[in-house]
């Protein structure tokens, strides 16, 4: 859907909602206690914003660049992805408590079990329906082509889950890489790639047959996967080793390392535009969006966006890029063309992924 870019002369004053979180409801696929959203949210485009520490999703209206709604959801929602008919949201919430690199994890309190699941956001009512129970610790989504399974990183016991989406049972589960973060799936549905944070590896799934079909040496901490739309190639973000692995993903083999050169830069969340043209990849620390041009593998741009850019996604035109900023709590709109930051929206505790919903 082609967008023209006068609406950011027209841009207001950011309005950020706020609702305490709730937890979710302890029975699998029971009603969520929700506050009610509000009356006048205008029609168009929506940013659906997972807020780690809040609990909460933010809803940002893209024409009018400010936050429009509030909806809690529980504990640790990070991973989001939309059904294809764009209907629906889902998030990954976890109860387990929020550990970063090096922390020993035997004096953290105990997880709250009963807070895992994939939380079910209605996209026109803009509230939490349901909380499906599957798999541990769910931390990234992603949804098969025809919106009828959810595919799950469960990060405490490595794994990936394949869940139903119209009952929520637990399909099956495979046996991936340590600390299993990012999941994405190619283009054609086929085969999904699972990144392991602690073995630097993307485990290959096959999402008919649920089997591990082959493991990947990429760089170490690897955070997500975005795939070219022919489905040839995959990137793969290597935050502690400032590159990005370039993986034929049909054949399953590493073809290419770029190197990221610049201060802290500690690639995170891809995306690639829906020419195939570029990567977009968020630095953390770095606070940047770097531009690779897919033909070369080189860095042809930078832009600053803001403290610990994390999660990343595009309006389907590739026009505008939008960054989830963890540490400034705000989410920055990229026009693309002039690589420029339009707007930073407000967003809740600790933004963590982005969600584009047409």
């Amino acid at each position: 859907m082609s967008r023209r870019c006068s609406w950011f002369a027209f841009m207001l004053s950011v309005v950020a909602a706020c609702s305490p979180a709730q937890p979710p409801a302890e029975t699998q696929n029971a009603p969520a206690q929700t506050t009610p959203a509000p009356t006048a949210v205008p029609p168009g485009p929506k940013l659906f914003v997972t807020n780690e520490v809040g609990g909460d999703l933010t809803v940002i209206d893209v024409g009018t660049a400010r936050a429009v709604a509030t909806i809690p959801l529980g504990k640790r929602p990070r991973g989001v992805s939309v059904s294809p008919d764009g209907a629906t949201v889902y998030v990954a919430l976890s109860g387990s408590p929020i550990a970063g690199p090096g922390i020993d994890e035997s004096k953290l309190p105990p997880a709250d079990k009963k807070a895992d699941g994939i939380g079910v956001v209605s996209v026109k009512d803009l509230k939490l329906e349901r909380i499906i129970r599957g798999g541990s610790d769910p931390e990234q989504i992603a949804l098969s082509n025809d919106g009828k399974t959810i595919f799950a990183t469960n990060e405490d016991t490595a794994q990936v889950s394949a869940i139903d989406v119209a009952d929520g049972h637990v399909i099956g589960e495979v046996k991936v890489g340590e600390e299993p973060e990012g999941v994405n799936l190619r283009p054609d549905g086929k085969v999904a790639y699972v990144t392991s944070e602690a073995d630097s590896t993307v485990s290959v799934v096959d999402t008919a047959t649920l089997k591990l079909l082959q493991t990947i040496k990429v760089g170490p901490r690897p955070r997500s996967t975005a795939f070219l739309p022919d489905g040839t190639r995959a990137y793969v973000p290597s935050e502690n080793g400032s590159s990005m692995t370039v993986i034929d993903s049909q054949k399953h083999r590493v073809l290419h390392t770029i190197p990221l050169k610049g201060e802290l830069v500690r690639p995170m969340g891809t995306v690639v535009s829906p020419d195939g043209k570029t990567l977009y990849t968020t630095t953390g620390r770095g606070k940047h969006v770097l531009f690779i041009d897919t033909k070369t593998n080189e860095k042809v741009a930078e832009v600053e966006v803001g403290d610990r850019p994390w999660g990343v996604t595009l309006s389907p035109d590739g026009k505008m890029l939008f960054t989830a900023n963890g540490t400034s709590n705000d989410v920055s709109i990229v026009d693309v063309e002039s690589r420029t930051v339009k707007a930073k929206v407000k967003a809740g505790d600790r933004p963590w992924g982005v969600a584009y919903v047409p």
